[in-house]
């Protein structure tokens, strides 16, 4: 298979479903030779703040010499985002490559009367063939759902288990409480291993401290009761804090905005300071991880994409992604005119993420998410009109957010001396489109 083949092949994959378990992914990584069992991994659970701190984990390892590997979802614009190797994602030859030799043994499988693995399985198993292939140093690998019967959750051990922040979300999957939800992320805690955990909801601790102790797991909380804010802007900040060990750390800064970005960050560098110390990654330093955190992007995340007029992405997808997004645009968009491009899936809370942001907008653009579950404009509509009178209904994402950076113009063109910002969130699907939108249109200038 050639490229464009080998999408094809992995996105009709999804009319298996998805199917929760372990029995298939371990099929189909024992008949490829279990590439798992040659890696290390660094494996990270948690509604959200997965992807950020992957993110810091990943640079602070590539910064210190190692070849990294990392694994996450979903995409935003390409589907080899999804598996990279010190932040390059996966060259097309290599994905066709890798995925022929996949489906090659998925169709064995078949042949032999067993299921078809899903698409997420044989994405992952692309990954770590891909990893094992290119002999990477360690792999950072983010759970696609829940974490107990993920299929990243085949891996037999973990330089660490990583549980970030932990609520309400995927509830027809996960269970309907967040002590049900935590049970689930913990399912990545292996047997007398490691693990650190963001600190939270006394609750979230409890159920993930009793699997630990279960397992002679040592659990690590990250702290974030000391941490002092030095500097915040829309360009960076600089924090101070105290690790795990209660040695004390300042002025670390980073370009990741938000308050919770910081304590990502904070459990990322305490991940790094464990493992300079005990493990073979003994090239890890402080000025590695300082250098590391600094230059840590991720995509999506209040990521500003232009500044004349001022666009904010944020692919806030939940009530408490949407409750962060909310503080940040207290906290860094005050006296702004604000325009939000919102578009929501219908299986989230869609009510409460409309609470959460449509308050802080002098208006509203509704669209479509590029995702077959996405909530109708109409509908969406109509809760957005419980917060706001302005608001418009464009279905085309491009053309939401062209609509968006005209209607600000016109305002700019009659009111000189203010400050605007368009800030598009309620889901990843629609952020992707957005910043290729954004793109395009910094091309055609």
């Amino acid at each position: 298979m050639n490229y464009e083949e080998s999408v094809c092949y992995i996105h009709s994959s999804n009319k298996f479903g998805m199917v929760l378990g372990l029995e298939s992914i371990s099929e189909l990584l024992n008949r490829l030779g279990n590439p798992q069992r040659r890696l290390e991994f660094i494996h990270i659970a948690g509604t959200n703040g997965k992807g950020s701190t992957a993110a810091f984990i990943a640079k602070i390892l590539q910064e210190s010499g190692y070849c990294t590997g990392l694994y996450t979802s979903p995409f935003l614009e390409v589907f080899n985002e999804r598996i990279r190797i010190n932040f390059d994602n996966i060259p097309d030859d290599d994905l066709a490559e890798v995925t022929t030799k996949v489906k090659f043994v998925c169709d064995s499988m078949i042949d032999d009367g067993l299921p078809h693995p899903t698409e997420f399985e044989i994405v992952t198993a692309i990954a770590f063939c891909y990893f094992c292939m290119k002999n990477v140093d360690v792999v950072v690998l983010e759970v696609g759902l829940g974490g107990r019967y993920d299929a990243t959750n085949v891996i037999e051990k973990s330089l660490v288990s990583v549980i970030t922040s932990i609520s309400m979300d995927h509830t027809q999957v996960l269970g309907d409480t967040i002590e049900k939800i935590a049970y689930e992320k913990a399912g990545i805690v292996k047997q007398s291993g490691v693990t650190f955990l963001y600190d939270q909801c006394e609750n979230v601790k409890k159920v993930i401290g009793d699997i630990c102790n279960e397992k002679e797991n040592k659990l690590i909380v990250s702290d974030f009761s000391d941490v002092v804010v030095e500097k915040y802007n829309l360009n960076n900040q600089v924090f101070s804090f105290s690790d795990y060990l209660g040695n004390e750390r300042k002025c670390y800064k980073i370009r990741l905005l938000g308050e919770h970005q910081i304590k990502n960050c904070i459990l990322a560098c305490n991940i790094a300071f464990f493992l300079m110390n005990n493990s073979r990654l003994v090239k890890i330093s402080e000025e590695n991880i300082r250098n590391g955190i600094l230059n840590t992007k991720w995509a999506g995340r209040f990521e500003i994409i232009s500044e004349k007029p001022l666009q904010i992405v944020d692919g806030a997808h939940n009530l408490d992604s949407a409750k962060m997004l909310s503080n940040e645009i207290d906290r860094l968009l005050d006296g702004y005119d604000k325009t939000l491009v919102i578009g929501v899936l219908e299986d989230k809370d869609v009510d409460g993420i409309v609470k959460a942001l449509v308050p802080k907008f002098d208006r509203v653009v509704v669209t479509l998410p590029d995702s077959s579950r996405s909530m109708l404009v109409e509908d969406l509509s109509i809760r957005v009109g419980v917060y706001s009178e302005d608001i418009v209904c464009i279905e085309d994402p491009e053309k939401a957010i062209r609509f968006a950076i005209e209607n600000v113009n016109k305002i700019k063109n009659s009111n000189k001396k203010g400050k605007f910002a368009i800030v598009s969130a309620g889901s990843l699907y629609l952020i992707g489109k957005i910043r290729m939108a954004n793109k395009m249109a910094k091309k055609s200038v």
